[in-house]
């Protein structure tokens, strides 16, 4: 493998790994809105 491949194979993981973080923290912030609603409504 050269260096242009290995430099983008890299990309292309630490990217992935960035998506699938928030991916995480939309959910988790979803779930604190939700939680948030449910507080006020009772």
């Amino acid at each position: 493998m050269n260096l242009s491949r290995i430099a983008t194979l890299a990309t292309i993981l630490v990217c992935a790994i960035a998506v699938s973080a928030c991916a995480n923290t939309v959910r988790g912030a979803k779930r604190d809105v939700q939680a948030t609603a449910n507080a006020i409504e009772n």
